[in-house]
């Protein structure tokens, strides 16, 4: 019997790179960037703080006024609503477009043809002004007797008219937001949920809409922001949203620009809320995703 040690196995020499690291020197371009960003960045500093025109006593006398901080709080209202139906909708308009069904598909492509090349503008003209096209909403039986009937105008409020008008809108981007993550799902995964015996309306719930939901998230939170900003549209329809309501305030003491800095500066303050919830949300649908 043997009594010497086994050999231990040979170590493989460990490459070292001798290539040394090297800084890239800084061009003369990068110094006349730096310096043209710096300078430009110090003069609008200077305009608005040294600005006579701009009185910050104004911006803070109004900026948690009450009529500010209610328009405020219908810009978000209007903001959940739309972005809650225009999100339900453009799902439904998805599925439609993928549906095998070639008149189903078709509509769902229309429908995302008209809405995103016509003006956001010019749809909630047409709700706000619909009385003049159809004075009254009526539900009738054929034939038969009629069970409501309403006067356009007292039907669709302003408010109504701007809702109707973002949800359609922004129903036809989500459409294709959400048509784009359901198609990054790998096919392999419906063929393994059909072969469990799940269904259709099963395969999306359980298995295809979670996995798309990664892809989905991020366009979704910039549409959502961008839906903030695009409901300061609806002040064409004396919507009393944040907009409108500084409007209102600075056509009776004429401070124009300190009253659209007070604007800016919310809509500032919800969207980084908004940045910040869209940052954790994608964090938690991509732990399944992490590389490296």
């Amino acid at each position: 019997m043997s009594t010497e040690a086994p050999t231990a196995a040979p170590r493989t020499p460990r490459r070292v790179d001798t290539r040394k690291r090297v800084k890239a020197p800084l061009h003369l371009g990068w110094w006349i960037g730096t310096a043209v960003v710096g300078l430009t960045v110090l003069n609008m500093g200077n305009v608005v703080v040294r600005s006579p025109n701009l009185d910050w006593s104004v911006v803070g006398e109004y900026f948690l006024s009450t009529e500010v901080l209610f328009g405020l709080l219908r810009t978000v209202e209007l903001t959940a609503i739309a972005m809650a139906l225009g999100i339900a909708g453009g799902l439904l308009l998805a599925i439609m477009r993928l549906s095998p069904v070639p008149v189903v598909s078709w509509a769902a492509k229309g429908y995302v043809w008209f809405f995103r090349g016509t003006p956001l503008l010019v749809h909630i003209l047409f709700w706000y002004n619909l009385a003049a096209l159809v004075p009254a909403v009526a539900l009738e039986i054929p034939f038969g007797p009629t069970l409501f009937e309403a006067n356009t105008n007292d039907l669709i409020t302003p408010f109504l008219a701007a809702v109707i008008a973002l949800s359609l809108n922004e129903a036809a981007y989500m459409a294709e937001v959400v048509r784009g993550g359901l198609l990054s799902v790998d096919p392999g995964q419906r063929e393994a949920a059909k072969a469990l015996g799940m269904t259709h309306r099963q395969t999306l719930r359980r298995v295809v809409v979670p996995q798309a939901l990664r892809v989905i998230i991020p366009p979704t939170g910039n549409q959502v922001i961008s839906m903030l900003k695009a409901s300061a549209l609806v002040s064409v329809t004396s919507t009393p949203e944040l907009l409108y309501s500084v409007q209102v305030i600075y056509n009776n003491n004429f401070k124009t620009i300190p009253l659209l800095v007070v604007a800016s500066a919310w809509y500032l303050v919800v969207t980084s809320l908004l940045y910040v919830l869209q940052h954790y949300l994608e964090r938690r649908y991509s732990r399944g995703d992490r590389r490296g």
